[in-house]
């Protein structure tokens, strides 16, 4: 029986990472397959491995539960069975495991501790230089945002016509020297020029957006893989069924053992033309039966949305399909999807031509307090134009944007709710209130806790009455200015002054 090298002591929802060598005649990412078993008192996965070039196969695992596992690794790519048994230590302090779906339309962590997503976009910051990449990390660590979305592709596009780091093919590239913003849609899909075997994965590549999506759980930030979009002038966009197939095996035995993975089959999958309907539901069922941990999986759009009433979807990843409307319609969209509604993308903060990224500060914010307010989450994004064109939402940096700063103030409010989320609540017509998103099945006469949030309407006060006996203590938020102003406690009919501004709120809560 030959050796394999891995650990032997690892902490629940960490990986363990089997490597072995193999053959290595033909192309061995296609002619051989690898599997494990791993398997412990309360869990067995089949676990898909991977070819990590010369030579060299992989097996990753996570274990859910802190004991002692046992592994079987057999396959085509050996003559040989690989066997050994390593023991799971219980979660080190900040690692509470992967997000999952909790009380229908929230998350919470797999230890049961509450997660609010307060995502951004940076679609491929992990393919920028070196010292990019480290001031984005810095960056992100300095902010509340918890969860970010990244392309494992090459972004073609406006303000991202240089090359990457890296290709996940080998090959070479089209020439990009001629590429302006002038004529950069002239060169979308297949350019001239392209020639990559899209047989033969550039491990380095895979292998850096591993060690990225570790240095993000490093500071506790969930990886929103994008695994596919449509904006690309390399072709990666519009290869076959087979290589697609055999691209989304490889991206799922690379990445799906780590536990800060969410799965985005496609950032704006309608634009993705030469893929169908039986496409996206194939690439799902490849997620369903190759991802043994049941990741966070969602589909994004630019105009239609996908049916996210499919079994698979997880939760709604949804971009504004209104120039002007977006988190006011979470209420229907809750109702129509019984799913967490999650706006990865309302708009982003910034002053470049186009109109899904000029909104103000103010606007953003806005949008992120009425999307929390009917019981969903927004998501952040920052596009200031920048001399050396670095914008944040594709390559990362520094953020430059008055939103960040006030989107983590409305995170400590969150954090404040006493219960996993917020749910919409019909009050007054020309208010929106939330109260706790709770299991109770009993109507209460009188909630624990109101949010009440008046955006861009600013009353000069507001007048409640609830019941005669019951007391409320009465808070008043500035929501822009980042202030909490303790009104104290009130019976009866009550009046609540306010200062006559916009983005001005109310907590109220049981004395």
């Amino acid at each position: 029986m030959q050796l394999c090298n891995y650990a032997k002591k690892v902490e629940r929802w960490s990986f363990v990472e089997v490597t072995m060598s193999g053959e290595t005649k033909g192309n061995p990412f296609t002619d051989y397959t690898i599997w494990g078993t791993f398997s412990s008192k309360n869990e067995t996965k089949r676990v898909l491995g991977f070819y990590n070039g010369d030579g060299t196969y992989i097996v990753r695992f996570m274990p859910s539960f802190a004991e002692v596992y046992t592994f079987t690794i057999v396959g085509t790519f050996s003559s040989e069975q690989f066997e050994g048994s390593f023991e799971v230590t219980p979660a080190s302090r900040g690692n509470h495991g992967p997000v999952k779906v909790a009380n229908t339309y929230h998350f919470a962590y797999e230890d049961g501790t509450a997660y609010y997503p307060i995502g951004t976009t940076c679609y491929v910051w992990e393919l920028q230089n070196e010292a990019l990449q480290k001031q984005t990390l810095e960056t992100l660590k300095a902010s509340a945002f918890n969860k970010i979305r990244f392309c494992v592709f090459p972004k073609h596009y406006d303000y991202n016509l240089h090359e990457p780091r890296s290709y996940p093919y080998e090959g070479t590239p089209c020439d990009s020297s001629v590429l302006n913003s002038d004529n950069f849609n002239n060169y979308n899909g297949r350019a001239d020029g392209n020639e990559w075997d899209f047989s033969l994965f550039n491990v380095e590549h895979f292998h850096h957006i591993e060690k990225s999506i570790l240095a993000l759980q490093e500071i506790g930030i969930e990886a929103d893989i994008i695994v596919m979009h449509p904006y690309d002038r390399w072709g990666f966009s519009m290869m076959s069924e087979e290589h697609d197939d055999l691209y989304w095996k490889y991206v799922l035995a690379r990445f799906s053992a780590f536990r800060n993975v969410w799965w985005s089959l496609a950032n704006e999958y309608d634009l993705l033309f030469e893929k169908t309907l039986e496409d996206w539901e194939r690439y799902a069922s490849l997620i369903c039966n190759l991802d043994p941990y049941n990741h966070l999986r969602s589909i994004h759009n630019c105009k239609p949305f996908y049916d996210h009433t499919k079994p698979w979807i997880t939760h709604c990843s949804i971009q504004r399909q209104d120039v002007y409307k977006s988190a006011e319609y979470v209420g229907d969209w809750r109702e129509r999807f019984q799913k967490p509604v999650v706006l990865d993308e309302i708009g982003y903060e910034g002053n470049v031509q186009h109109g899904w990224g000029n909104l103000s500060g103010k606007e953003l914010v806005r949008r992120f307090w009425e999307a929390a307010c009917r019981g969903g989450y927004g998501g952040h994004g920052e596009t200031y134009l920048d001399t050396e064109r670095i914008l944040w939402w594709s390559h990362g940096g520094v953020l430059k944007g008055e939103s960040p700063a006030r989107i983590a103030f409305l995170t400590d409010i969150m954090k404040a709710v006493p219960s996993l989320g917020l749910k919409p609540y019909q009050m007054g017509w020309d208010e929106v209130c939330a109260v706790c998103d709770t299991k109770e099945t009993e109507i209460k006469a009188v909630q624990d806790y109101y949010l009440i949030y008046y955006g861009f309407n600013r009353p000069s006060f507001r007048e409640f009455h609830f019941d005669d006996e019951t007391a409320m203590n009465v808070e008043v938020i500035d929501t822009w200015n980042m202030q909490i102003e303790d009104r104290g406690v009130f019976k009866g009919k009550f009046k609540v002054e306010l200062p006559g501004r916009e983005y001005m709120a109310i907590r109220i809560t049981k004395a």
